[in-house]
């Protein structure tokens, strides 16, 4: 008999607050996002492609904490981070055109609020069925692997998995599965919650939201079918960033533009 899956604390009616602005002058057009798993209420995220290659963090207050330069890196689209205990992921895997024979995720480890540059090792990933845009990527909590979500309008949306991301060797990774969102429904960012228990993809208009099970990997979570928050969040406008609390009962977010609000999403009562 299969084991039982919880519902997950944001498939609910969700309510938005700002909990403030990031008015750094280098926070210009945001699009990636995740909570530190290692300071508490520190935000990680960066900008789109047309930027240096840098980390910014920020209170959730929106007070910018530090200015990271990533020595060793290069920003061509980055479009996601994820995170591990001490380390952050910057996923630099857009390809609008979808012609990049490879895409990169830089690991680093995680620098301390006032740091301005840190090492960053950088990780080669190719597809198994030609080049993809995405902007979603993920780490398995238990095994370490990263997960790309392909971004795809259609809504019929590939699942790729680097199972042993090796620093400055080219992996090739392994197509697990396709999502099916529905036309219209572009996954723009993901986070996995610091517990491992909640995964959460987000469109441009709403959240998807899964519950990982014991042991179970990210790849295995997303074949069945997930649910969705109850949020409206095209309000937003040009938003492509997502994180999670630590518990999965809360998304943060944040959009394009100049001096971003953050907003926190949970549910009602």
């Amino acid at each position: 008999m299969p084991a039982r899956t919880r519902r997950p604390a944001l498939c609910a009616r969700l309510r938005a607050r700002v909990t403030g602005r990031i008015s750094a002058a280098a926070a210009t057009e945001l699009s990636g996002l995740v909570l530190s798993r290692s300071q508490r209420g520190v935000l990680w995220t960066h900008n789109d492609s047309g930027d240096r290659p840098r980390l910014l963090a920020v209170a959730t207050s929106g007070r910018l904490l530090a200015d990271v330069t990533l020595a060793g890196a290069e920003a061509v689209d980055w479009e996601d981070i994820t995170a591990g205990r001490g380390t952050v992921f910057a996923g630099d895997i857009g390809d609008n055109r979808a012609q990049r024979a490879s895409v990169v995720v830089y690991r680093v480890a995680e620098p301390r609020a006032g740091a301005s540059t840190a090492a960053a090792a950088r990780i080669e990933l190719r597809y198994p069925d030609g080049p993809r845009d995405a902007e979603a990527l993920l780490r398995d909590p238990s095994s370490g692997a990263l997960v790309i979500v392909e971004k795809n309008y259609a809504g019929r949306a590939g699942v790729y998995v680097a199972a042993t991301p090796r620093a400055g060797a080219a992996v090739t990774m392994r197509r697990s599965g396709r999502l099916e969102l529905g036309p219209g429904e572009a996954i723009t960012a993901g986070d996995v919650s610091a517990d491992g228990r909640t995964i959460a993809l987000r469109s441009y208009d709403r959240v998807f939201v899964w519950t990982r099970r014991a042991g179970e990997s990210v790849a295995a979570s997303l074949r069945r079918p997930p649910c969705t928050a109850d949020a409206e969040l095209s309000v937003e406008g040009q938003a492509e960033a997502l994180a999670l609390s630590p518990r999965g009962d809360a998304i943060y977010t944040v959009p394009e533009g100049s001096r971003p609000p953050i907003r926190r999403y949970a549910p009602l009562g």
